[in-house]
């Protein structure tokens, strides 16, 4: 049954696993087997991703690529410490030519970030929050991840594979995905911020926060 109507201010501890469901629910593992090499924004949204980028990473840093895959968009003179990615797809992370290490992992199936507490300087999560299932549970441990004051950078545009996406996004439109991406970030969260950025076609939002001490 698709979901209508105005959806005003979200609780997402108050939504129903209907909104999570996605119209093809196969196992994510077979979706993402086949590499899909391609851009899923246009050249203007990604150079102002990195842009922004520029604007809110430390070089030297340590850096998570949350949902990553065949390009992550950091600035190319960034210069990270190390970046690790986290993704569906391994010969898709492995030509990422900015990853130092990457994993293969199914956050809908595993929420559980197989690292440290306090590891990160940031986090970032690139035109795929869409398909989260359980977004609480991965925003928690985002948190845990990162160290006291870094950043949790999300992207999203109006691009999706359709099949995959929650049934709460398609059903919403570009407005209500920034305030559902805001209602993500429960407690121990700080300064939460959004960004609409102009482009000449595809639309970029962008939402952040970090992590308290």
């Amino acid at each position: 049954m698709p979901l209508t109507g105005d959806f005003g201010l979200i609780d997402p501890q108050d939504l129903t696993a209907q909104c999570f469901e996605r119209a093809e629910e196969t196992a994510d593992a077979l979706f993402y087997e086949q590499p899909r090499k391609v851009v899923h924004i246009d050249a203007g949204a990604i150079a102002a991703l990195t842009g922004f980028l520029a604007e809110y990473l430390e070089p030297g840093g340590r850096y998570l690529d949350l949902m990553s895959s065949w390009r992550s968009h950091y600035p190319p003179d960034l210069n990270p410490g190390h970046v690790t990615g986290l993704g569906m797809n391994a010969e898709e992370l492995a030509d990422n030519p900015q990853l130092d290490q990457w994993l293969v992992h199914n956050l809908n199936a595993a929420p559980e970030l197989p690292f440290a507490n306090q590891l990160f300087d940031a986090v970032t999560c690139t035109v795929s929050v869409q398909y989260m299932t359980r977004p609480l549970a991965v925003f928690r441990e985002v948190n845990r991840v990162l160290k006291p004051g870094a950043p949790f950078i999300l992207s999203f545009s109006n691009r999706c594979f359709p099949q995959k996406a929650i049934a709460l996004w398609l059903a919403m439109d570009d407005v209500q995905h920034v305030e559902l991406v805001e209602s993500y970030f429960g407690e121990n969260w700080r300064d939460i911020c959004t960004r609409n950025c102009p482009t000449q076609a595809d639309p970029l939002y962008i939402v952040w926060a970090r992590a308290c001490a």
